[in-house]
């Protein structure tokens, strides 16, 4: 009896050890990444089944989050709009943080993209934009846009075009390589300078994406209730709708460009418009108000993160219904799509 009682508690003691190895799980070849902003931490979900795998810590007030081409590493944005200067790294693949990246006074990281192997980044109380280079362990590039709260930020693949959106300058910047100029200045690639184009939009300017066809830029104005939209060839505002989407947070194409979805953190549902008619399609119920906005890249379903409610909403792009909810961790923001390679 007593050997008997040995060998189970044995066995419990072994259990104990082998329990949180069992429950580890790897990241998939394709996994979501969420955003906790009060909780510090970057959630590694599974797209399929929608669980949560890891939360790993990543710094102060974290905002955006994107992952590098490989999907083998994270950036984050420490914001606290302009108190913090750091971007934090995240290993996707051991699901563990790795040594921040201190960015000295380009304080206010917020907007981010990863283009051409480097990560592209706002910083909006230094009123630039930056390059980090991973290989090189460094900030290479810097550029000043001049505008206040310079927030977001898409980066063209060939490296041509950087625009970014201005909220309380109520601008967008669309800056582009010229053919001239010094080769190897310091503040380019080599073989050309930049022109800046201030677009004045809406007041709050902030949320933005780019059509497909990549001749429109639709700009949400969260203080007006408006979506701005740009002739990116001509660089100037053709069409202001009065959308109704004060609080607006961020806008995004589906991937057929026919839709436009604007999140609003003042308001309890998304808004649907159709891009050919600019009218409202639809406007879906998804809680208290809602910031970042990610398009699966198979174009069935679209991530909502509603950040009073601690959830990310998961909407079905063929009925625009909420179809599922996923625990995010407390005020959710930032969105991206990891894809191992």
């Amino acid at each position: 009896m007593n050997k008997q009682v040995k060998f189970c508690g044995l066995l419990a003691l072994v259990s104990l050890f082998i329990q949180p190895i069992l429950r580890a799980q790897s990241t998939p070849q394709e996994a979501l990444l969420i955003l906790a902003k009060k909780d510090q931490t970057l959630a590694i979900v599974d797209p399929a089944t929608l669980k949560v795998l890891k939360r790993v810590p990543v710094g102060n007030d974290p905002h955006e989050v994107i992952a590098s081409t490989d999907g083998k590493t994270a950036y984050v944005s420490n914001y606290g709009g302009g108190a913090y200067n750091t971007l934090a790294v995240v290993d996707l693949t051991a699901q563990k943080p790795l040594p921040s990246i201190d960015l000295g006074p380009l304080r206010g990281p917020h907007g981010l993209t990863f283009v051409d192997g480097k990560t592209w980044f706002t910083a909006e109380a230094a009123k630039v934009i930056g390059r980090y280079d991973p290989a090189a362990n460094k900030v290479d590039w810097v550029l000043g846009t001049g505008q206040n709260r310079t927030h977001m930020i898409y980066v063209s693949p060939d490296l041509q075009r950087i625009i970014t959106s201005n909220v309380s300058s109520a601008t967008v910047s669309i800056i582009e390589k010229t053919t001239g100029g010094p080769p190897g200045g310091r503040m380019g690639p080599p073989g050309g300078d930049w022109n800046e184009t201030v677009v004045p939009v809406g007041g709050g300017s902030e949320g933005f994406d780019i059509s497909p066809d990549g001749k429109e830029l639709w700009v949400a104005n969260a203080q007006d209730g408006t979506v701005s939209i740009i002739d990116i060839a001509a660089k100037k505002v053709t069409q202001t709708l009065q959308a109704n989407v004060r609080g607006a947070n961020r806008l995004k194409f589906t991937l057929d460009g026919k839709l436009a979805f604007i999140s609003s953190l003042g308001q309890p549902d998304v808004t649907v418009l159709d891009t050919a008619t600019r009218k409202e399609t639809k406007r879906i119920p998804v809680g208290h108000g809602a910031a970042g906005i990610l398009m699966a890249p198979d174009g069935t379903r679209v991530f909502v993160a509603c950040s009073p409610d601690d959830y990310v909403a998961v909407i079905d792009l063929k009925s625009l219904q909420v179809t599922g909810h996923i625990d995010a961790g407390h005020e959710p923001d930032g969105l991206a799509w990891a894809v191992q390679r």
